[in-house]
């Protein structure tokens, strides 16, 4: 029996090992670890890769989401409304900001509900925040239509969907601003921390390239607080030879779903993910849904099998935002957005990376079929 992880980033390595030495021992020789053309270099080529205009480049997805919200002018007294169903990332910097995270429930793509996200806008909302969840995106042409009814601001959360896109145009190329994360496990990933901005708005990149530098365009002369978050050169370096791959890597994370799709359609206990037709899931995630039956938690039961079988699952979230207790005084109940908080009692992500293989998928599917026959026979 093999073992199965979550994800494998040994079999990417093997393929840009001998590009990335060559790359990691130029940086090292040429004394220039912090800034410099690989940094310039990088930030070009992304902002090619998705169509924009500007890139910056930072240390995280996460500084990348704060920057975005100062380069915009958000702060205390406003709103800005997200998913409860993501990585606390999103909903903090909103707070670090002083604004106030409001949150709506999800749909069946496990990306927020349009139709709830209408009704959350007040006269305090400054902002939407879009999370491309899992690698699906969101639908854009719809979120644009409110966000221009209602003049806001769009930010497009990008953190698992690098090279998605909705209806032929790439996420982070659509909203006001996007933000990438690319920590290892992403699309796109670094071999550290680190991240991106991007946004067709000359005055919004030239404000995160000072923010980023600790609020300084010249050195010493500091116009605003801000922070140290600078992408290095070890990572930009690695950053560009990926993205040669990331298009490949994104496609046989497409072919491995659909394989997926088919090995498990018919296990009626499960429900499948899916794509919507106007846009292009990159699958970051390939995440099953197993049904809640009164108190028991079956997804729990079922993950602790598969482990057993050698498969490891992850839970990608086990608690949606709104009920996190750094947030209880925001007055959301349990209850109040159900389908986040159901999804979160079911959601359970199957191994899926670049060059897993259909014997894997196979492994991974046959042990789920046994594990939800070894539950049902104890029910």
């Amino acid at each position: 029996m093999n073992k199965i992880p979550p994800v494998d980033l040994t079999r990417q390595h093997q393929l840009i090992s001998e590009e990335a030495t060559e790359a990691v021992l130029k940086i090292l020789s040429s004394g220039r670890y912090i800034g410099g053309e690989a940094i310039t270099t990088f930030e070009s080529q992304f902002a090619q890769y998705l169509g924009v205009n500007e890139c910056v480049g930072c240390n995280s997805g996460t500084d990348a989401l704060y920057m975005a919200l100062r380069a915009l002018n958000i702060g205390a007294g406003d709103e800005v409304i997200t998913t409860s169903f993501t990585f606390i990332a999103t909903s903090e910097v909103i707070v670090r900001v002083g604004a106030k995270p409001v949150f709506v429930d999800i749909d069946n793509t496990f990306n927020f509900n349009l139709n709830l996200v209408r009704q959350a806008i007040t006269k305090k909302t400054k902002a939407i925040i879009a999370v491309h969840l899992f690698g699906q995106p969101v639908d854009m042409t719809g979120l644009m239509k409110i966000a221009r009814e209602y003049n806001l601001k769009v930010i497009e959360d990008c953190a698992q969907a690098t090279g998605a896109e909705w209806q032929q145009q790439k996420v982070g190329s659509i909203g006001d601003v996007g933000c990438f994360s690319f920590f290892p496990t992403k699309n796109l990933g670094a071999c550290g921390d680190a991240g991106a901005l991007t946004t067709n708005d000359g005055a919004i990149s030239r404000q995160v390239k000072v923010l980023r530098e600790h609020g300084c365009h010249t050195r010493y002369l500091h116009e605003v607080t801000g922070i140290n978050s600078r992408l290095d050169a070890l990572q930009a370096a690695i950053l560009s030879i990926k993205l040669r791959y990331l298009d490949n890597w994104n496609q046989q994370r497409i072919t491995a779903a659909a394989y997926y799709q088919k090995l498990l359609q018919p296990v009626t206990e499960i429900k499948l993910p899916s794509a919507l037709p106007e846009g292009k899931n990159v699958w970051n995630q390939y995440t099953i849904c197993v049904a809640v039956r009164g108190e028991d938690s079956r997804r729990d039961r079922l993950r602790e099998l598969l482990q057993n079988k050698g498969v490891t699952a992850m839970v990608y979230y086990p608690l949606p935002l709104h009920l996190q207790p750094v947030y209880q005084n925001l007055g959301y109940k349990e209850g109040q957005l159900s389908v986040s908080e159901r999804a979160a009692r079911e959601v359970l992500s199957l191994p899926l990376f670049p060059g897993i293989t259909p014997e894997e998928q196979q492994q991974v599917a046959y042990s789920l079929k046994d594990c939800l026959l070894e539950i049902g026979s104890r029910l």
